[in-house]
Parts: C-alpha cells; structure tokens; sequence
C-alpha cells in the first residue's frame, strides 16, 4: 500500500488517544488531546501537514516535495506537496514523531487519561541556600 489518505487516517488513529475532526469546512485533523499533530485537505489533491523539530523544518523546507507548511511554519509545520517522495516508513517515522512532540507538551493529566498509566510529577530542582 501506498501513501494516500486511507493509509494515513488508519496510521494516525492507530496512535494512543488519537482522534480525528474535520475543522474550517474542509481539513480532517488528527488530534492528541485536542491538539492537532497532521493534517490533510479533503477536497483537494492528496497532501498532508506535520510538526518537526527545528532542524528538521530547515532541512524539509529545502527538499523536494516539501514547502513550510502555510499558517503553521512559525510553528515549525511543513506541508508535504509531494506523497511519493516519501516512503510508508518515512511518512511513520514523521508522523510518529509529529505525535510525541504534541503528546510531550500535554498536561500530565491528560497523558495519564490518555496511557491509562500514572506518571511521576515532574521533579523540581532544588535551589542551596549559600
């Protein structure tokens, strides 16, 4: 199978807590507690959007198939315009990627919700008196 718009739906709701919606009339949006990790059109030719880490938005935005993705470069998002310039496993390890960085940010009350497992609180360094 090929990367199109079934394979990504069934990739990315594979992922814990994942959800989908469509929002602005015309984009399904795939969602970790209720922050969006990719997008694709509905209505147009077959493209779909992702977060990247810093370094890799430099290095995307300059390769074939790739443009910083509209609305959401600041926020280091490209805009796949290509699909076939990337493998399936690419395309996981992008998206599987895109998902962490959104997933990290969470509260950790909604990634317990979401792993169905408590986590430590995060700890705080504790500042010497001198």
């Amino acid at each position: 199978m090929r990367v199109n718009i079934d394979w990504l739906r069934a990739f990315c709701l594979s992922l814990p807590g994942a959800k989908e919606e469509v929002k602005w009339g015309n984009d399904l949006c795939f969602t970790v507690g209720k922050k969006m990790f990719c997008v694709t059109g509905l209505e147009s030719e077959f493209q779909f959007s992702f977060k990247v880490s810093d370094e890799e938005f430099d290095e995307l935005s300059n390769r074939s198939g790739f443009i910083p993705a509209p609305y959401m470069a600041r926020a280091h998002w490209v805009l796949l315009t290509e699909p076939s310039k990337l493998s399936k496993k690419e395309a996981e390890n992008y998206i599987g990627a895109s998902y962490q960085m959104i997933f990290d940010k969470l509260t950790r009350k909604e990634k317990e919700k979401i792993s169905g497992q408590k986590t430590a609180p995060a700890s705080k360094a504790k500042v010497g008196k001198k």
